[in-house]
């Protein structure tokens, strides 16, 4: 993280064996500091506690101080994350955890210090613990249609009437929640797609903010990340696509706008640029009038190219496409996917996270191979152009599959707590439903068994799963039913274009000219509608294919 913007004394070393190596020879716990750009505590923190000389003396003296990028390192955020950026944890020179808090002033700084230090002095490494995601195995089970009636239930019983969108607190997005809910419970979904475009779009920057602090939808978080902004682009479109309503579209053309301008970057990258990774969320710029903030400088621009984000915003870009037919959006993903695949991507279809030009992120965690085939998969749908999809699959699927058939979040690292595999249940999902899609792509039955493993690896936990984790019954759902829609035409066609914009948006479009066309029998030029590989239809024509989709 860039300390320009204030003055430490504290000596930071960078994340690795050596840090660690350094602290047991001391004798010294950890003091690991989790730090994102986005984040204006982390900033406030940075500039105010760890510039306090005092402060720092004592870190220096009784702790071995590191400094972690979040973003940049997310193996490490999820196993250190305390609940929100920045992130202050105590860890032993295993890397184990004694204590850790959020955001602290110099005076609940100083307090901690003294505490941590009293129990370390007391009782050393047995002080330590595993966090729960480390201590538990998955609890796996049969996917069972039970899945989706359990999560449909649960948008029943949270939905707030009076606000939209689900809970009685805090309101995020949820865009996976309101996706499942288009298709489930469309007037939730509309209420809640309704509340994000009134009070989280930026309606003079663009962009969507990143939650609500109250039930309402009032006081806005106002951080703006290229990944979560991808998203709720991706669910306007949907909604667009469901409903016909142009609020929905315009919305979703402002996020469309601000990842295109404002997080369009060529900063570290040699082959035309891609999507930064996030605006800082400064509340004062942004409660400002409009004329105001022309003559006031906006919060800095995380300017990392990150590939997983990369790769959701491409998805959303081409969804958009899809539906609007907007050509800008198609070549922005375009000459994004090509920049990501040039430098953070090798033959064998390992994904590097990202690099600055000076420095390389780590490479093959499962959010990046999961993101970037999201991203694959859907321009081999909507353009007809697959790029690496098979081989960031089978990579993904032959390295961090485990004999079980779940999956791990990375590689082993071998330091401190990265050396204990972690199995995430949301970037698990992300890949079965990209392996759904690639199924449907080339009719290999593998890339169906291994998300069934995925999504299985969890059910014995469905019936515990609250809204937050609709996309996990999403997935499900098409694991007991996926629609496969064949067009025996070259991509961008016209019954190829109806087919995207007809299509069920959990279905699969599929391109092909039928000169490829060896394993499925139709007419040339016909689209074909499969569930399951079952023959359930075919058509000619724009206005044919209407008519067997909602037969």
């Amino acid at each position: 993280m860039d300390n320009s913007s204030g003055v430490t004394h504290v000596e930071w070393r960078e994340w690795g064996q050596e840090a660690f190596e350094e602290a047991s020879e001391a004798g010294k716990p950890v003091l690991l500091a989790l730090m994102t750009e986005w984040s204006e505590e982390s900033h406030k923190m940075e500039a105010a506690t760890y510039a306090e000389p005092r402060i720092a003396a004592n870190i220096n003296d009784g702790f071995i101080p590191v400094r972690v990028d979040a973003d940049r390192r997310p193996a490490i955020r999820e196993r250190y994350n305390m609940g929100g950026f920045p992130s202050t944890v105590f860890c032993t020179p295993e890397g184990q955890i004694l204590t850790g808090a959020t955001t602290l002033g110099i005076d609940g700084f100083r307090e901690i210090l003294d505490r941590v230090r009293r129990t370390w002095d007391s009782n050393g490494e047995e002080a330590g613990s595993l966090p729960r995601s480390l201590r538990e195995e998955p609890p796996g089970g049969e996917v069972t249609a039970r899945v989706e009636e359990h999560m449909v239930e649960q948008l029943l019983a949270t939905h707030d009437d009076e606000f939209g969108g689900w809970g009685t607190d805090v309101k995020f997005p949820l865009p996976r929640t309101i996706e499942f809910a288009l298709v489930r419970a469309r007037d939730q979904a509309t209420r809640a797609l309704d509340a994000v475009q009134t009070h989280l779009l930026d309606t003079y920057d663009g962009g969507f903010y990143r939650f609500s602090r109250n039930r309402n939808w009032r006081a806005a978080r106002c951080e703006k990340l290229a990944d979560e902004n991808a998203a709720v682009v991706r669910a306007l479109a949907h909604g667009y696509r469901y409903t016909g309503e142009e609020s929905y579209r315009e919305s979703a053309e402002r996020g469309v706008e601000f990842l295109t301008t404002t997080l369009w970057t060529d900063e570290g990258s040699q082959d035309g640029g891609a999507f930064a990774a996030s605006q800082g969320g400064d509340e004062e710029y942004f409660r400002l009038e409009p004329t105001e903030r022309e003559n006031t400088d906006a919060p800095a621009v995380d300017e990392t190219i990150f590939a997983g984000h990369n790769g959701l915003v491409i998805d959303a870009l081409l969804r958009y496409y899809a539906y609007t037919d907007d050509e800008m959006a198609r070549q922005y993903a375009r000459q994004a996917r090509e920049t990501i695949l040039n430098t953070l991507v090798d033959e064998s279809g390992r994904v590097t996270r990202f690099h600055d030009g000076q420095t390389a992120g780590p490479s093959g965690l499962l959010v990046d191979q999961a993101r970037l085939l999201r991203a694959l998969t859907t321009s081999w749908s909507v353009l007809g152009e697959p790029g690496p999809a098979v081989a960031v699959a089978d990579w993904t699927l032959d390295t961090l599959q485990t004999a079980d058939g779940s999956f791990q979040d990375s590689p082993d690292d071998g330091t401190a707590l990265l050396a204990d595999p972690q199995y995430p249940l949301d970037t698990a999902v992300e890949l079965a439903d990209s392996l759904l899609d690639l199924w449907g792509l080339t009719g290999e039955k593998r890339y169906r068994e291994a998300a069934n493993d995925a999504i299985g690896t969890f059910a014995g936990a469905a019936e515990r799963m609250g809204v937050e984790v609709a996309h996990y019954a999403t997935v499900a759902a098409r694991l007991d039913g996926l629609e496969v829609l064949t067009v025996g035409t070259e991509a961008e066609s016209e019954l190829h274009r109806a087919a995207l914009r007809l299509a069920d948006h959990e279905a699969v479009v599929v391109p092909e000219p039928a000169s490829t066309i060896t394993t499925r029998e139709r007419p040339e030029a016909a689209a074909c509608l499969l569930t399951d590989g079952e023959r359930q239809g075919e058509a000619r024509t724009p206005a044919e294919l209407e008519a067997l989709l909602t037969a």
